[in-house]
């Protein structure tokens, strides 16, 4: 029996779980999925992603692939598995690609959202979703700030500490800014981010907002290749994944990008 490739399109809510990646002693939104498809396609099943976010992140179209025996139509995995799975992980969008398609290789870009309330009150029923701030940001310094950003540079200054030996050079392509309601949203647009990258960006750019940090400080800040000159990480539950592009065809992957990226 032909093997196929199946490639999703996730959104989940991260809060209750420990990130994409599955782990032995821990829930994760990588570990729940896999055990659903196992059920469904009656073998185990392994899941390449875009891109691995931690705990607390969340997606609103993460894509991951899976290659299976399993005669099953496209339709019927896709609506079985949302049978399945929990209330906070949802397919949707299930189809069938090209055998050479990686989620995680072909990807061109990935487009990361920060959300801050920026007001002086919150409900609690969805505070899970944004960063609060009272401080009012100035959002015209933040663009100006945002601009010394984009482009290729060495984000060692806006690394975790995790995936240190990852190759620090990134490439950001956009960085907007946007006011909706009571809300700032931070979109970052880049091939690859290193570990809490966007949550270091989002943290910089606020302390640009607040005044602690002036826009024509961000040069040396990247030069400078030191944690502790840029803003502080930002918490994990203002993050989402928003999307990823991808060519419109995939030919085999000859060469495996350096690893230690993960949001």
């Amino acid at each position: 029996m032909s093997c196929r490739n199946i490639r999703l399109t996730v959104e989940y809510d991260g809060t209750a779980y420990s990130g994409w990646q599955k782990q032995p002693q821990a829930p994760t939104v990588q570990g729940v999925l896999e055990d659903r498809l196992k059920l469904i396609c009656g073998h185990p099943v392994d899941l390449l992603v875009a891109g691995r976010t931690d705990a607390g992140v969340h997606a609103l179209g993460q894509a991951a692939n899976f290659h299976t025996s399993s005669p099953l139509p496209v339709k019927r995995i896709h609506r079985v598995l949302n049978q399945l799975l929990p209330h906070d992980i949802r397919v949707v969008k299930a189809q069938e690609v090209p055998a050479t398609f990686h989620a995680t290789y072909h990807a061109l870009a990935k487009l990361y959202r920060y959300v801050i309330r920026n007001a002086k009150d919150y409900t609690v029923f969805d505070r899970h979703t944004y960063h609060h701030l009272r401080l009012p940001l100035d959002l015209l310094a933040m663009r100006r700030a945002a601009r010394h950003l984009v482009g290729t540079h060495d984000f060692t200054s806006f690394r975790g500490t995790l995936g240190k030996r990852a190759n620090p050079k990134r490439t950001l392509m956009k960085i907007e800014i946007k006011k909706k309601g009571p809300d700032v949203l931070l979109e970052f647009t880049g091939e690859s981010f290193l570990h809490q990258m966007v949550r270091i960006l989002s943290g910089t750019l606020v302390y640009v907002g607040t005044g602690k940090i002036a826009p024509g400080d961000i040069p040396s800040i990247l030069k400078s290749r030191d944690r502790k000159k840029a803003g502080p990480t930002l918490p994990p539950n203002g993050l989402f994944m928003v999307k990823v592009s991808y060519p419109q065809t995939f030919p085999p992957v000859k060469k495996r990008k350096a690893r230690g990226e993960g949001e």
